[in-house]
């Protein structure tokens, strides 16, 4: 029953009350029938919303993406074990093959193509630091695949926010992000 759900979303007793709420990254769609209504509430009554980042300002969007880049002058191919390495070119090759077959119609209607969403994903790839191209070929299934174009569920809530003319802001900045992930060594990734 869907009012008997966990709702992953904690109540600060203040006046007015303030809510913490859990998300998810994955598309909003594969989630959206399962948050309590409680949860839906809270969001509709509230009046600023706070995300982990702004995934709606094209700087968060260009910083993220720089910081996955190793240092000037390195690649991929300088920093994982040679097998290794030939084995993500290998399963990368596999992808951009088998992708026109995992795009939908909708898709392809909305101009959402392989040859497009590949370069999107994993363009640049031998450039990215070994744990941005693990989480890119963690994004790379079928799966994921059918469901690009539509967003994550942070950053649905963040363009409703906008749409319902909330304010908005996020406690995190990229940095903090990319320096946590970006610190990991090569045993952790």
């Amino acid at each position: 029953q869907q009012n008997e759900l966990n709702s992953f979303l904690w109540t600060i007793k203040r006046d007015p009350p303030s809510y913490f709420f859990g998300t998810i990254h994955v598309p909003y769609t594969r989630v959206w029938d399962f948050v309590p209504e409680n949860s839906k509430k809270a969001f509709q009554q509230s009046h600023i919303v706070y995300f982990e980042l702004d995934l709606t300002d094209p700087y968060t969007i260009s910083a993220l993406t720089s910081c996955q880049l190793l240092p000037q002058g390195e690649n991929l191919q300088d920093v994982l074990p040679r097998d290794i390495y030939h084995r993500l070119k290998r399963h990368l090759e596999y992808v951009k093959l088998m992708m026109p077959s995992w795009i939908t119609p909708d898709q392809r209607g909305k101009g959402l193509y392989a040859d497009y969403l590949f370069n999107a994903i994993a363009g640049n790839w031998e450039r990215k630091r070994p744990v941005w191209a693990m989480l890119m070929v963690n994004s790379l299934t079928e799966v994921d695949i059918k469901s690009r174009g539509v967003p994550v569920l942070d950053l649905y809530l963040a363009q409703e926010a906008e749409r319902l003319r909330k304010q908005t802001g996020a406690v995190e900045k990229v940095e903090e992000q990319c320096h946590l992930l970006n610190g990991l060594n090569f045993s952790q990734v």
